[in-house]
């Protein structure tokens, strides 16, 4: 598909890698599977959206986006408790094999926990398609989890397995999809990444736990819009339109905005992929359009 866009700036940093791979006549990486979660949480009249600054020396390091990750090997293996809709459901929001829709599905929620210690889950066991109210688990903030979500990180214990252990359920239904986006050709790292959007639940709260980040905030859309605009915020296309997008979708006030978002994900192609293409132009300045 084609989106109308007048053009977004690009970093210096990517036009030099563009410029660089088109040089050598490079042969694009292979995508890999990922997931990203928007959280988002009422404020006043209004909603916030967390983002995070990746270190430098990371990939799209210094680059303001939101938490998330590749996809593990153990998110497709995993057999965990799972309520809302089931893995088959999914493959038809995502267009991919129930398989690969658990695995990007269980990596969403394990990314915002290593991430930002939030954790879509809730008590008593679950089976794929169950409906849920809604209990979720309340504050995992304490020195426990903290030490359960470093060993997830450093992959000492599954996912699958933390749950299990604190008699928990994946809580499928907290993520709403969103959108698809795949790298452009000339990153030498590149992902196929599914979004999603989620509400912080009651009673939890983000932590900068994550060694990746070097800086975390609320704040709402239109303002980080405005502050990337401004070049305050550093932020690629993905980011960019997607908060565009989460921000007009929530034309209400506080709690009714996050109701307008979670109906806008009802209605959205969360399964064709969008493409950043980078136009370098001899007189002009460099910028990204999408197809």
């Amino acid at each position: 598909m084609t989106i109308d866009s007048s053009g977004f700036p690009a970093p210096p940093a990517l036009v030099e890698h563009a410029r660089r791979f088109h040089a050598e006549g490079g042969t694009p990486a292979p995508p890999r599977v990922a997931a990203t979660v928007l959280l988002l949480r009422p404020a006043g009249t209004d909603f916030e959206v967390y983002v995070i600054r990746r270190v430098a020396a990371m990939a799209f390091g210094g680059v303001y986006a939101f938490p998330g990750g590749g996809v593990d090997p153990s998110d497709s293996e995993a057999h965990l408790d799972w309520a809302g809709p089931d893995p088959a459901a999914w493959a038809g929001r995502l267009g991919v094999t129930p398989d690969a829709a658990q695995a990007v599905v269980c990596a969403a929620a394990r990314e915002v926990f290593e991430e930002a210690g939030v954790l879509l889950a809730g008590p008593g066991g679950g089976t794929a398609g169950d409906a849920v109210g809604g209990t979720v688990v309340g504050d995992v903030s304490g020195d426990d989890w903290e030490s359960a979500r470093q060993d997830l990180e450093a992959r000492r214990r599954g996912f699958a397995g933390l749950l299990a252990e604190r008699q928990l359920t994946l809580r499928s239904d907290l993520l709403l999809p969103w959108s698809r986006w795949i790298t452009p050709e000339f990153e030498p790292r590149r992902f196929d990444t599914y979004f999603f959007v989620a509400l912080l639940p009651e009673g939890q709260r983000t932590r900068d736990v994550s060694g990746e980040a070097d800086h975390t905030m609320w704040v709402r859309p239109v303002d980080a819009l405005a502050r990337a605009r401004a070049g305050e915020l550093t932020m690629l296309p993905p980011t960019l339109v997607t908060l565009a997008e989460v921000a007009a979708a929530g034309d209400l006030a506080g709690a009714g905005a996050l109701a307008a978002v979670a109906r806008a994900s009802a209605t959205r192609d969360a399964a064709t992929p969008v493409t950043p293409r980078l136009h370098v132009p001899e007189n002009g300045t460099p910028h990204f359009t999408l197809t």
